[in-house]
C-alpha cells in the first residue's frame, strides 16, 4: 500500500536556500517567514538585520551550542542551520549572510502557513545571542 504524504508535510529542504548576488531567498507570501532583506514596508516579513562585527566562526560555535539547532552549511560569509521545534519537531530554516558589520537573516517555517511569530521571536533571540559574542 502506497501512502502519500501531502505536500504540506514535505520534510525535504527547500531548494531555494543560499545566497545569490548578496541576497537570501525572498519570503513566500505566507506569514511564517521573516527576512532582513524584505522590503521594510512589509511589516509581516521584514525584520532588521543584526549588527555583527564578529567572526563567522564565533557565530557558528554559538549556533552549534543551541538546543535543537543543526548547522547544515557554513561557508565564508554564509551560514544555514535548521532549528526544530521542541514538541512536534517541525523544522525552520534559518540563514545568515554577513555583509560588512551586519548579519542579514532569513528564518522560515518549512511546513504550514502560520507560525504565531515563532520565526520573528527566534531572530530576536539570536540577535541577543550575537550581542553577547566576543568581537
Amino acid at each position: 500500500m502506497d501512502v502519500s504524504i501531502p505536500a504540506m508535510f514535505n520534510w525535504r529542504r527547500p531548494d531555494n536556500l543560499g545566497a545569490t548576488n548578496g541576497r537570501l531567498a525572498p519570503c513566500k507570501r505566507s506569514p511564517n517567514c521573516v527576512s532582513s532583506q524584505a522590503d521594510p514596508s512589509d511589516e509581516e516579513h521584514y525584520i532588521a538585520p543584526i549588527a555583527f562585527a564578529g567572526s563567522m566562526q564565533s557565530l557558528r560555535a554559538a549556533i552549534a551550542e543551541l538546543p535543537l539547532a543543526t548547522i547544515i552549511v557554513a561557508e565564508g560569509d554564509y551560514l544555514y542551520a535548521e532549528f526544530r521545534t521542541p514538541i512536534l519537531r517541525f523544522v525552520d530554516d534559518v540563514e545568515f549572510l554577513k555583509a560588512a558589520d551586519l548579519l542579514h537573516v532569513r528564518s522560515a517555517s518549512r511546513l504550514g502557513r502560520r507560525d504565531f511569530k515563532a520565526n520573528r521571536h527566534r531572530v530576536e533571540q539570536l540577535r541577543a545571542l550575537v550581542r553577547s559574542l566576543p568581537p
